[in-house]
């Protein structure tokens, strides 16, 4: 069977929930330090996914077969977390996350190469060459925010960009594989946000919140980890039962467009005539993803395990 419209649309509209968190993290108090409200969404966020399903979520991390994959996964929430918000805040709001989402399908392209030996397909390089023809503008447009650092903020979005990847190619490896039927989507990105709570969660304590004590600075954090984080990993985590992780990550790309249009028009962002090309070309891969994604032939209703489990 080919993958669902509601599993790709669950997967867009994770992406439009994610590309908010850039703009409600600007009002966060003067002061807040970008790297600990990345900390705490994450962190408090893996501990509400765990909220959501405790017994089962449990029961996931105690699997011994599952165990080591979902650490590998945690360890790239744990990149993203401390990366994407620190890039956001030297570049731009809309290209750090233009760049940071965008080179994650790249990034989930070759891990699905190297680790499981498997070319993603020609029609996954032509939807990924189009997103990094657009990422390339944009970075070259200097980004968006108004005393920038290009440089070292690139380099923090790449490194947001790869630990989406790893935590995604993970996710979906747990939750595709035939013999672990019992492993549902939301119970595996709650098991895997749940590892790297362990970690997040005390290294926001101990860094001192500061600011984000505050009134404003505890609404923003609440907003980040219940509605982005929360609500959009479950959404993610569903759209992963059928959509491999170097499509969702394409499809996932509906973020960096929200984030940008954001920006732009709620936190007074520009960009130049190549940095809006370059967004089109994001777009226009979105769109492309999209397409080979439903052609994209799947197992017969009933064969596949995955199709007796819930989400």
């Amino acid at each position: 069977m080919k993958s669902s419209g509601s599993h790709v649309a669950a997967v867009v509209l994770a992406g439009i929930l994610w590309g908010t968190t850039g703009t409600m993290a600007h009002h966060a108090p003067a002061g807040s330090d970008q790297m600990l409200i990345g900390l705490s969404t994450f962190g408090f966020g893996g501990l509400i996914l765990l909220a959501t399903r405790p017994r089962r979520t449990l029961a996931q991390l105690a699997d011994r077969r599952t165990l080591a994959i979902l650490a590998v996964g945690a360890v790239g929430v744990l990149g993203y977390a401390s990366m994407y918000y620190w890039s956001l805040d030297l570049i731009g709001v809309a290209v750090g996350d233009a760049l940071a989402l965008a080179s994650g399908p790249v990034w989930a392209g070759v891990l699905e190469m190297v680790v499981d030996h498997r070319f993603p397909g020609g029609a996954w390089l032509l939807t990924v060459m189009v997103p990094v023809a657009g990422i390339c503008l944009l970075v070259a447009s200097g980004g968006s925010a108004p005393a920038g650092h290009p440089i070292a903020g690139a380099a923090l979005g790449l490194g947001a960009g790869f630990g989406w990847a790893l935590y995604s190619w993970a996710g979906a490896r747990v939750i595709s594989d035939p013999r672990r039927p019992t492993a549902d989507s939301g119970t595996v990105m709650a098991a895997m946000f749940t590892l790297a709570s362990v970690v997040l969660v005390p290294w926001f304590i101990l860094a001192g919140p500061g600011p984000l004590l505050e009134p404003r600075g505890l609404a923003v954090l609440g907003y980040l980890a219940v509605v982005p984080m929360a609500i959009g990993y479950l959404l993610y985590g569903y759209g992963l039962r059928r959509v491999r992780a170097s499509r969702s990550t394409t499809l996932a790309l509906t973020e960096p467009m929200t984030a940008t249009l954001l920006a732009t028009s709620v936190l007074g962002e520009t960009l130049t005539a190549a940095g809006w090309v370059g967004l089109a070309l994001v777009g226009l891969g979105i769109v492309l993803s999209a397409i080979a994604q439903s052609r994209s032939a799947r197992p017969a209703a009933g064969t596949d395990p995955v199709d007796r489990v819930a989400a």
